[in-house]
């Protein structure tokens, strides 16, 4: 990954290392990370001649509540520090963390003296003040040292298995291209001459198809966009192999809003012409379908094979294949896959991907 997507990620993302603390599911680890503290302070501290559910009740009191306003305030304050600096998300969340035990701290005081009168004082509430106090501030200044930690070192690996990422499809999307550049460019060659007003119109095809794919930035497109640069290299195609070469489109079925992988069908189509169609004298139809199943869809690209020596037809799709199966699990961990199929003269590769919608 170049500089640029680093400062674009980091710009997007800022330094807020804090997650998401209003999830379900951070919440219900929050509350079992606050007993599991809860059942080792109460083992620690315990004497035989006490009672130990009733100091362990009493400490889970204290740290749930203390627990769940500490997520609550992260929760809240999170937005706000998107775009600020790391020692100012640190500062302001280890100030929340203290001054929330602070808050129960006192509010426990508080209600300790009230329920002094009705015996209980000795019992379930504190009666030191100044032990109360330094106890609960020093255990929370130690647990937020221990958990903002926890979150920067999470935040720096979630980020840094996002940049591979991003490197590595930029690497993969880099090896389709050239490829792909010099094929077109050879079928306009041969046009020069032979029929300038169509290597006219190829040249015309052929920017029109990078400037969709090279001028994007983004990891996904709309798959409505990545048909159309499919159909603008069947077109250039078309040009070379004329009626050898028949391409019919069956996916209205298919979410057009979806965001797919840029190239992520074109060079699955260009193998099926130059390693299905055009060994072929006679030519013979590509077919590409799309299906959608719930929150899945289906593409499948199915193209005759040579009789003769089929198994090349196989071997010359690897390539191409092992760079798509790579960039659908960067893309949808596994949530994708790639099938294929080779029967007596046809070969057809399916892919599985999940349907993501662009909502813009």
């Amino acid at each position: 990954m170049n500089e640029s997507d680093n400062q674009v990620l980091g710009k997007e993302e800022g330094h807020c290392y804090l997650p998401d603390l209003c999830t379900q599911r951070n919440v219900l680890a929050i509350v079992l990370m606050a007993e599991l503290v809860a059942i080792v302070y109460t083992l620690a501290r315990f004497v035989s001649e006490g009672n130990f559910w009733l100091e362990l009740a009493n400490t889970s009191f204290f740290l749930m509540w203390a627990a769940l306003a500490g997520a609550a305030s992260l929760c809240f304050v999170r937005p706000f520090l998107a775009r600020s600096s790391l020692s100012t998300v640190t500062l302001v969340a280890f100030a929340i963390i203290v001054l929330i035990t602070l808050a129960i701290s006192e509010m426990a005081w508080a209600l300790g003296k009230y329920a002094a009168g009705q015996g209980l004082a000795g019992t379930i509430f504190p009666d030191d003040h100044g032990a109360l106090l330094v106890r609960n501030l020093g255990i929370a200044v130690i647990i937020a040292i221990l958990i903002l930690r926890y979150f920067y070192v999470n935040f720096q690996w979630q980020r840094n298995v996002e940049m591979e990422a991003r490197a590595r499809v930029h690497a993969l999307q880099a090896r389709i291209r050239p490829h792909f550049l010099f094929n077109s460019m050879n079928t306009i060659a041969s046009l020069t001459r032979s029929n300038p007003e169509r290597a006219e119109e190829a040249i015309e095809d052929l920017a029109d198809l990078f400037r969709v794919s090279l001028s994007d930035s983004r990891q996904r497109i709309p798959l409505k966009e990545e048909l159309e640069v499919s159909r603008i290299y069947q077109r250039i195609e078309q040009l070379r192999l004329g009626e050898r070469l028949r391409v019919r489109w069956l996916v209205n079925d298919l979410p057009m809003r979806a965001l797919v992988p840029g190239l992520l069908i074109q060079p699955l189509l260009e193998n099926a012409i130059y390693h299905g169609i055009e060994p072929l004298p006679e030519g013979g139809e590509v077919l590409i379908e799309g299906f959608r199943h719930k929150n899945q869809m289906e593409i499948r690209i199915s193209n005759p094979l040579n009789e003769d020596n089929p198994q090349s037809s196989y071997s010359g799709n690897q390539l191409a294949l092992a760079n798509v199966r790579q960039r659908l699990e960067l893309a949808y961990p596994g949530k994708a896959r790639v099938d294929v199929e080779q029967t007596p003269g046809k070969y057809r590769i399916s892919l599985f991907l999940p349907v993501v919608e662009n909502e813009e």
